[in-house]
């Protein structure tokens, strides 16, 4: 037997060998759950010197460390240590050797420079009356005072853990110390208390008007602010993706707010190219600010972009500025007729070779397009009907986030309070419809709607609309007939009872995207990522701050990298992703392009096992060298996935595995072999 199983293994040894030899063309992929952040460390606000040749530095609210010696810089986020995201004050205690990084949400972690990261969470989780927020540190010998907005909280930093607190009953700034005495200074005066006296007791603190100074210790920052300024740890320059779209391999990105600074940041290849963003304003003679949509044009001469903002638009090809055009130059309008800062375009979208754009709250019209050079101007009833608040004959709001689906029809939005509603519009024919009351086939009239925030279409040609009370959906059939009534998915409660529940109802929900699957991933505006089955009757995930590396439950915006599965979330705290188990369809499935990952599979590994490149729906088996089926499913977009063991969930035996697919219309085939040693 023993020979017997040393033969076996050579077999598998040498197929082992065919398959590294056969792979070298594979791409490189990320394992399936895989998350990853883009942060930002461009804007240097504290730096500390820490001991040794380290220097840790909070930059753009995230954190890296340098060292002077190799020069290496290591940057720290929730994937590789940290607990939370957001960190707005740094404090080096020499004593402990430990950094002091306190978040926004007054969470806690001690950052070692050796990479160990202790959290201290009980300010951010436990139940405090007053304001939690932690406005400044001070560091005393092994401890870390924190001006906190209920008093200061005294924090052993070589213990890692809560001291003492002091409810003072008002919100602290700052604090400072002399031989006999600590000072607390807040809004209403500086307050003093005798080291050696209960501090806990607030009656021990006195209101004074004579104290030491306040000033932070920012030796270390001048010191070694010009070498610091001089790094590029990577990553974007700001952390702002309020809007996102992923278009031939690159995820191309702006703010989407009206008071974020200008920037369009393009990813490619994990690297950033940030488009032109100096002298902009002295050319155009507006603050350049507030971009809110961009679009792609691919042209000989490389990436053609438009960019629509609080005051106009811009015109970027391969990221320099080309030209801007507002009211002297387009029919593009001021909301008053006056004011040149407030030339609002919402939205922007090719549709072949033209230009549609969204003028929002133009006095006249709203719907304009920009085709070889020439503009045209129309004037829509239906869009022109703000009012109230000065806005009177003004056009909506927000009309944002164009689509243009399947059938060549252009759909957008009007994210705005006084009239929430969404449009389709056909441009061969001019004809435009505006969905203005929510009913849905329950007859049920959906209240208290102050936003629908984005629309697009899924892979059976309905169309999805993201409210602040939940998402719709308006069937193609419904389309087609010109109904008004959406659709609100029923989901089986499947307790015994008829009971159904409307899917997300009640959740603000930022965006929608579809992935190669057919299934739909929901951002909220507080409760993170959801993401449903692609007959929605299925919750298959729920990403949060508390279960995940998601930065912020806040998140704005979406996009998909079908080829990879990669969707990436568009956060307030940032901009992240996740590695999912969906990738775009291939109707060839062939022995040339559908390969497993990884694979050999070596000892240890327990992870997934991906094939990709496979038909949509295809009907995948796993059989062992003999002809034995190990398992099979249907493929996720053009992925399926193995967890490496048979149907009654052992791990199969080291060996060659045969992975043998059949299309919808009956192709059969061996596409790929997977060999597995434990």
């Amino acid at each position: 037997m023993k020979r017997q199983n040393n033969n076996i293994k050579l077999i598998v040894l040498v197929v082992l060998f065919t398959i590294h030899y056969s792979l070298f063309t594979i791409p490189v992929r990320a394992q399936i759950g895989t998350w990853r952040t883009y942060l930002a460390y461009h804007d240097i606000q504290q730096i500390q010197a820490a001991s040794g040749d380290d220097i840790f530095v909070l930059a753009s609210n995230d954190l890296y460390q340098y060292n002077k010696a190799d020069q290496s810089i290591v940057t720290y986020d929730k994937i590789n240590g940290l607990s939370d995201t957001y960190i707005t004050h740094i404090r080096w205690c020499q004593q402990a050797k430990r950094l002091v990084a306190v978040y926004g949400n007054a969470n806690i972690d001690l950052v070692e420079t050796n990479g160990n990261v202790t959290n201290i969470s009980s300010i951010y989780s436990k139940a405090i009356a007053g304001d939690k927020t932690i406005n400044s540190i001070t560091i005393s010998n092994q401890y870390a005072y924190l001006a906190c907005g209920f008093g200061i909280v005294k924090l052993n930093v070589k213990q890692a853990e809560i001291a003492e607190s002091y409810m003072l009953g008002f919100p602290v700034t700052a604090i400072a110390f002399d031989n006999t005495h600590i000072y607390a200074q807040s809004t209403s005066g500086v307050y003093a208390a005798s080291l050696s006296a209960n501090l806990i007791d607030k009656s021990n603190w006195q209101q004074t008007g004579t104290y030491p100074s306040f000033e932070q210790d920012n030796s270390d920052y001048e010191k070694y602010y010009e070498t610091i300024s001089t790094l590029q740890p990577g990553g974007p320059k700001y952390n702002d993706f309020g809007f996102m779209k992923f278009i031939n391999e690159k995820l191309y990105t702006c703010a989407g707010s009206y008071y974020k600074p200008g920037a369009v940041q393009v990813l490619s290849n994990n690297s950033w190219q940030i488009y032109q963003d100096d002298q902009i304003s002295s050319t155009t003679g507006v603050t350049y600010q507030g971009l809110m949509c961009l679009d792609v044009e691919q042209t000989s001469q490389g990436d053609h972009v438009f960019a629509g903002g609080r005051n106009g638009m811009y015109e970027f090809l391969n990221g320099n500025f080309v030209k801007y055009y507002d009211y002297t130059n387009s029919p593009i309008e001021r909301y008053d007729g006056q004011n040149k800062e407030y030339q609002i375009v919402t939205g922007v979208k090719f549709n072949g070779n033209a230009l549609w754009i969204l003028n929002s709250q133009a006095p006249t019209a709203s719907l304009m397009k920009l085709e070889n050079g020439q503009f045209t101007k129309y004037n829509k009833s239906e869009l022109m009907k703000l009012e109230g608040n000065g806005f009177r004959n003004k056009s909506n709001g927000k009309l944002c986030n164009i689509m243009v689906d399947s059938r060549g029809l252009m759909w957008f939005v009007n994210d705005n309070w006084v009239r929430p509603a969404f449009y389709r519009y056909n441009p061969s024919t001019d004809e435009i419809k505006a969905y203005e009351t929510f009913v849905n086939q329950d007859g049920s009239t959906i209240g208290n709607l102050f936003g629908v925030k984005y629309i697009t279409e899924d892979l059976d040609n309905n169309i999805w609309i993201a409210t602040d009370q939940g998402p719709f959906m308006l069937t193609k059939d419904d389309v087609l007939n010109d109904e008004t009534t959406l659709t609100q998915v029923k989901v089986p409660r499947n307790d015994g009872t008829n009971y159904a529940d409307y899917l997300l109802a009640g959740l603000n929900i930022t965006a929608i995207a579809v992935d190669a699957g057919g299934r739909k991933w929901f951002a909220t505006n507080g409760n993170g990522v959801y993401l449903i089955s692609a007959d929605n009757m299925t919750q298959l995930q729920h990403f949060t701050t508390e279960n995940s590396n998601l930065l912020s439950d806040v998140v704005t915006s979406l996009a998909i990298n079908n080829k990879t599965g990669e969707v990436f979330f568009g956060t307030e705290n940032g901009l992240c992703s996740y590695i999912s188990d969906a990738t775009e369809t291939n109707e060839d499935m062939t022995t040339d392009n559908v390969y497993a990952y990884p694979n050999p599979v070596t000892p240890g590994y327990t992870g997934l096992i991906t094939i990709v490149g496979l038909a949509y729906n295809a009907d995948v088996k796993i059989l062992s060298a003999n002809g034995a089926l190990i398992t099979e499913g249907r493929s996720n977009g053009g992925s399926f996935t193995w967890d490496g063991c048979n149907k009654s969930g052992q791990r199969v035996a080291s060996g060659i595995y045969m992975v043998v697919t059949a299309t919808s219309t009956g192709q059969k085939g061996t596409v790929c072999k997977i060999a597995i040693v434990n």
